[in-house]
């Protein structure tokens, strides 16, 4: 059997890449999230809520259990928050930094470190994908907490990447940026206050003129890309690199 455990499996990518994963018989799906919106055979629901740093610590046991039959393991750090949009320095909640680096990063980082402890001694495949975004790469105004948040993730990627291969273990870690997709997270995008983000205007030409990729697409591509990791030689990945 081959084991997947995604963030953020009840919307969006994340409940995308889940059912398509689903419809072979021979994986099994752990979603990590607040809420179950999946009912299959093959899936487990772990309930957490990732802006609660103590919670998630002492709950990490539940979601890498034995599993001792696995042929892969793979864990996919889908879930993230934009956060409050506005300029740092006028009105932004100081608490709103913590809140985006805590679902962003702390919590993925927290659960590669378990995940690559529990299953160290198992000598299967495994992957982890790290779902970033362009803005980890280039600054958007407005969006400071988030475009640092993924830079982060962008680094811890290829920083524990580099370690696994010191230690050739055989693991292999990316951070793969989804491109622009029609999420509720776009909606928020589309409702900001131009005062406070500069773009928004772009965005909403993204819904209107149809250039919005919608999340099964998008899932079907990353569960091909998960099907094919060996032809990929570096961490960072688009998904517009991949030809599904």
């Amino acid at each position: 059997m081959n084991y997947y455990f995604i963030t953020g499996t009840s919307k969006g990518i994340g409940k995308a890449i889940a059912e398509e994963l689903l419809q072979d018989k021979n994986n099994f799906v752990i979603g990590v999230c607040r809420n179950s919106t999946i009912q299959h055979k093959n899936y487990r629901h772990q309930p957490l809520d990732f802006s609660d740093i103590p919670a998630v610590e002492h709950n990490l046991h539940k979601v890498f259990v034995p599993y001792n039959d696995a042929e892969k393991l793979v864990l996919i750090n889908n879930a993230g928050v934009l956060g409050e949009i506005g300029y740092v320095g006028e009105g932004m909640p100081n608490e709103r930094f913590e809140f985006v680096f805590d679902v962003n990063v702390i919590v993925p980082a927290m659960l590669m470190n378990s995940f690559l402890q529990v299953y160290r001694p198992l000598q299967v495949p495994k992957v982890i994908v790290n779902v970033s975004s362009g803005a980890g790469k280039y600054p958007i105004d407005g969006w400071a907490s988030y475009c640092a948040s993924k830079a982060a993730i962008d680094m811890l990627s290829q920083t524990v990447q580099q370690e696994q291969n010191v230690r050739a273990s055989g693991v292999r870690v990316f951070s793969l940026s989804p491109g622009v997709v029609d999420t509720a997270m776009q909606e928020h995008i589309r409702e900001s206050d131009a005062q406070k983000f500069s773009n928004v205007q772009r965005f909403r030409d993204y819904k209107e003129q149809g250039e919005l990729a919608s999340p099964e697409e998008v899932g079907r591509k990353i569960v091909w890309f998960l099907n094919n990791t060996d032809e990929f030689n570096e961490v960072m990945v688009s998904v517009r690199d991949i030809e599904a």
